[in-house]
């Protein structure tokens, strides 16, 4: 990108400045310098927060791939734009160029319009980590078609429910997947899934693995045939920047899952500067990221921000501990990675293992190392600085949401001096308030409160598909006029932000606020622990109490459980003090996480309260019998 590359820590304030004073004069020159447009935008900016009516770049046109693509073919059209690291280290990795992206998205494109999908037609992704997962969503906003990737670890009644919802044309998949020693068959789960939808007419097959599936004649077919006579010649559909992208569902705590919406322009120049600004990209960077394209953080930082940038992207298709523990540290190695981003979940679980498993690779290439997903805790943070960063990569640890496009809160690398278990500062154009529950912001530092945003800036979904009443209500309305993002927030005597979780996981007891991030922190320091969630519960004289749910690093652990809970009640004490002490805890042997490393505490809360049958949408867990595990283990 050019120019906007942010060298110090005055720069950073000067731009942050500028974008405060004036967002629509920043915007604009972003915008203005750095993208093709088939026609520029009338107004840069147009919102009514209390309605979450929000637009940025009115009327401008433009196309996502040409963005992505095809302006890169005159300087970088024999530069890797992405690398494909299956899941068996022994198959071949594909080196993948900006000219062979090309050929290979028009042709999709080409199948695509050939097999009916139009402009705004919703097209269904339920793909592995394959290159065609990849090259099927560039495909879609070629020709204008909405995207809806689903993670291909979703049971069939998710997929249904989301086909469902957004009313899909088509269903893309394979016929398998590989992940780790297990093959899984992803036909089946879409066969399943078809029995309860009425919309999709044709089903398109990738051939993954070596299973046999079977072919309904008239919907589905294989698409290698059909990308072999397709053309290699495809015009780009002229969107207009509010055309939307893609949905991208996200689990509710009750209810169905919401379907949030992602317009063109403004995700495209969002998710593009704070790529290059967040990762200090530089030309002929590898940059890698560990999740799932299936979650918002592959759309923005697998696919989009890095081929915006004309970088290297990485995807893999395997489990960081397949076939041994050092397979992340493997591939860095392997492909001189120089940027780094994965989840502390997967940080915490590689902790776990012996160093040697990290001592044995060559980790020199890396220059920048990132988290992402949620908080990282203080143990995580230095055991990924010491042994990964090796005290020379600056750790980005970055706050945003599936709603918000992009990355909100962040250190920049080089830059922003970091602090462990802070996401630091807000990237320019973001204005980050801190209310209390009475709708009155707080003002100052050394504060806690709960984090809003109060001026749009271009990522920010639109609006949940079909139900924009709902969007309103979920997130602009306890805080009407400003974007209430779920968190609470820390702001330190410098002005930096720590997001201390959920609202609904800041817990009040006795009339004390607690957080349950920094009581976390505390208990996992603890020799014995692995991991661990706190729950509130209702309790006749506090009001709630809290309840923990305590994994151990060895789970046959013989010690005296009373004298453990002894032990990690003390650490609290020492660390925030007795009223954070746990009057429950419940060794388990996991916790119950959603598909992209995320606990589901609401289900634990559930737990804790005894109300087993209010778990709400429970779709997006990975292991289901964990849940099943701890209850019985409180009954």
């Amino acid at each position: 990108m050019k120019n906007y590359q942010i060298e110090s820590l005055p720069d950073y304030f000067k731009q942050y400045k500028k974008s405060i004073k004036n967002p629509k004069k920043f915007w604009d020159k972003i915008a203005d310098d750095n993208f093709v447009w088939y026609q520029k935008w009338e107004k840069v900016v147009k919102y009514d927060m209390r309605e979450a009516k929000i637009e940025w770049f009115i009327n401008a046109k433009l196309n996502m791939t040409k963005n992505c693509i095809d302006r890169h073919l005159l300087n970088r059209s024999n530069k890797n734009a992405i690398i494909f690291e299956p899941n068996d280290p022994n198959e071949a990795v594909q080196y993948i160029t900006y000219q062979e992206l090309h050929e290979r998205v028009c042709k999709f494109a080409n199948v695509l319009r050939d097999q009916g999908i139009q402009k705004g037609d919703r097209v269904c992704i339920y793909l592995p980590m394959v290159p065609e997962l990849a090259i099927s969503m560039l495909a879609c906003a070629r020709i204008g078609a909405i995207h809806s990737v689903v993670f291909a670890g979703f049971s069939s009644s998710a997929i249904a429910a989301r086909i469902n919802d957004c009313e899909s044309k088509m269903v893309i998949t394979s016929n398998g997947s590989f992940r780790g020693d297990k093959t899984i068959n992803l036909k089946a789960l879409v066969d399943e899934a078809l029995e309860k939808t009425h919309t999709v007419e044709k089903v398109l097959l990738v051939k993954r693995t070596d299973i046999e599936v079977p072919v309904k004649e008239g919907r589905d077919q294989w698409i290698a045939p059909l990308l072999e006579k397709a053309s290699a010649d495809c015009v780009p559909e002229i969107m207009d920047a509010e055309d939307p992208l893609f949905i991208l569902y996200t689990s509710g705590s009750t209810g169905k899952p919401k379907g949030m919406l992602h317009t063109t322009a403004g995700y495209m120049v969002y998710t593009a500067y704070t790529f290059k600004n967040v990762f200090n990209y530089q030309e002929n960077d590898i940059f890698w990221c560990t999740a799932d394209i299936g979650w918002i953080t592959g759309h923005s930082y697998i696919l989009y921000g890095p081929l915006l940038n004309g970088a290297t992207t990485v995807i893999f298709e395997g489990v960081p501990s397949y076939p041994q523990p050092d397979r992340f540290w493997e591939v860095i190695d392997k492909h001189k990675v120089t940027q780094f981003y994965t989840a502390p979940t997967a940080i915490r679980a590689l902790a776990k293992e012996d160093t040697k498993w990290v001592d044995e690779h060559d980790l020199s290439s890396l220059k920048v190392i990132g988290s992402v997903g949620e908080p990282i805790n203080d143990e995580a943070w230095h055991w990924y600085n010491d042994h990964v960063g090796r005290k020379k990569c600056p750790i980005v640890d970055t706050w945003w949401q599936t709603e918000t496009g992009g990355i909100l809160i962040s250190p920049i690398p080089f830059v922003t001096p970091t602090k462990p278990t802070y996401a630091t500062l807000p990237l320019p154009g973001i204005q980050p308030v801190l209310l209390n529950d009475k709708r009155i912001e707080i003002i100052g530092n050394q504060t806690t409160g709960n984090l809003c945003i109060r001026y749009p800036w271009p990522g920010i979904a639109r609006s949940i598909w079909g139900d924009h009443q709902r969007y309103i209500e979920t997130y602009f309305s306890a805080y009407p006029g400003k974007y209430f993002t779920g968190d609470g927030a820390l702001r330190d005597e410098v002005g930096y932000y720590r997001i201390t979780g959920r609202v609904d996981d800041v817990i009040i007891v006795s009339g004390h606020n607690l957080g349950t991030a920094p009581i976390e922190d505390s208990i996992n320091e603890h020799p014995a622990v692995a991991e661990s969630a706190i729950v509130g519960y209702p309790h006749d004289i506090k009001g709630n109490a809290l309840y923990g749910f305590v994994m151990l690093k060895d789970i046959g652990e013989s010690r005296d459980k009373d004298n453990l809970r002894k032990e990690i009640n003390q650490i609290i004490t020492e660390q925030i003090g007795p009223i954070a002490k746990l009057d429950k805890i419940q060794f388990v042997s996991g916790l119950p996480k959603t598909r992209s490393g995320k606990i589901m505490r609401r289900i634990l809360r559930k737990i804790a309260e005894g109300a087993f049958d209010q778990f709400g949408d429970t779709s997006t867990l990975l292991n289901p019998e964990v849940v099943e595990e701890i209850k019985e283990g409180k009954l």
